[in-house]
């Protein structure tokens, strides 16, 4: 095949993947970006959450107790967190029961969310775990809302758009002279060629890795230890978190600051497949565990990284700095700009196409 027609073929797969898959890497792509900075986005979305009335932390039973009389019969609490400057937000869940064959068994949690002024213990706001437009941006870019098939759907998208980033920069680079004249803005009159031609270059790497972190997370089987997630657990109930543990809050970051000082950053409560409570402290990567039954606590350190929780970091940005960050959020709104200018370019010469044959016919 000569060089020409190796180019022409090139052309022929970057195309139709991307007038293929548009309409799905639009969606993706935007709430990719917005979802970068999701904490300030909900911040904007929801004042009422944040709005704080000081910073001073009151008896931490009280918050516990404001919790349990905002809640719903069946709904236990779950965890606590507080951050500096925020609010104290306390989930929860209730389970879903569902019928197997005719037996009672357990399905997905109903998740709900508090927010409660530090000072006061006052409940700012409560939601449900599947209600919010963040959520439902997290559901677009995860599975795009389409059950059971969804989250393979999206990893496949990932794969295509790994290999339209490869076969862009393939037609990106000058056919003449040397590979600095890609970089020119004006390659083309119209201004859409010279936006796809340009940031397509751009993002091209960042896109790559996203989409490869992408498909890595939807595909954790594949790329993990052989087993899709949630296999081994198929069948089982959800660990739900005990209604009435031995030991009260206070007890309990009392084990935790005795074994280590500081103050307490997040609290998670025993379940019924794990009896002990979970205690992260401020400023340290470390956690205590909390026997429910005999109060025995211990130093748990925070365990090494795997390559899928890195994977998922480079993903959304978690912890990795701003720049970082901004890249990614470019990341993904370029991608956006590429599939409409991209539609663009193919509707023009569709267009010139037809003319050319109407005269020459």
């Amino acid at each position: 095949m000569t060089k020409l027609k190796l180019r022409r073929a090139w052309f022929q797969v970057h195309k139709w993947i991307g007038l293929i898959l548009a309409i799905l890497i639009i969606p993706l792509s935007v709430t990719g970006a917005a979802l970068v900075w999701d904490d300030a986005l909900d911040h904007g979305l929801n004042p009422l959450r944040y709005a704080v009335s000081g910073g001073a932390t009151t008896d931490v039973q009280a918050y516990v107790d404001a919790a349990r009389a905002a809640l719903k019969p069946g709904e236990n609490i779950a965890a606590m967190s507080h951050a500096d400057g925020g609010p104290v937000v306390i989930a929860a869940s209730l389970p879903a029961r569902r019928q197997v064959n005719g037996v009672q068994a357990a399905g997905p949690s109903a998740r709900t969310t508090l927010w409660l002024d530090p000072p006061s213990a006052r409940l700012l706001d409560r939601a449900g775990g599947n209600s919010g437009l963040i959520r439902a941006m997290h559901q677009i870019h995860g599975s795009l809302m389409i059950p059971g098939m969804g989250r393979a759907i999206v990893g496949w998208i990932g794969v295509a758009m790994a290999f339209s980033c490869f076969t862009g920069l393939w037609l990106w680079w000058p056919t003449v002279g040397k590979w600095v004249r890609g970089l020119r803005w004006r390659r083309h009159r119209n201004l859409d060629t010279n936006l796809h031609h340009l940031t397509g270059f751009w993002v091209a790497l960042p896109l790559f890795v996203l989409s490869l972190t992408g498909t890595w997370i939807s595909f954790p089987g594949v790329f993990g230890n052989g087993m899709p997630r949630g296999a081994g657990e198929r069948g089982m109930a959800r660990p739900q978190p005990l209604a009435t543990p031995h030991l009260g809050i206070d007890a309990v970051i009392a084990a935790a600051q005795g074994v280590k000082p500081g103050d307490w950053q997040q609290v998670t409560w025993p379940t019924d497949r794990k009896p002990a409570w979970s205690v992260a402290l401020a400023d340290s990567q470390d956690s205590v565990t909390v026997d429910d039954a005999t109060g025995a606590a211990k130093l748990a350190p925070a365990p090494p990284e795997t390559t899928a929780r890195l994977m998922r970091r480079i993903h959304d940005g978690t912890r990795m700095g701003a720049l970082w960050q901004t890249i990614i959020f470019l990341g993904g709104l370029i991608p956006a700009l590429l599939a409409i200018t991209g539609i663009i370019m193919w509707w023009r010469a569709r267009s010139w196409k037809a003319d050319v044959k109407a005269r020459t016919g």
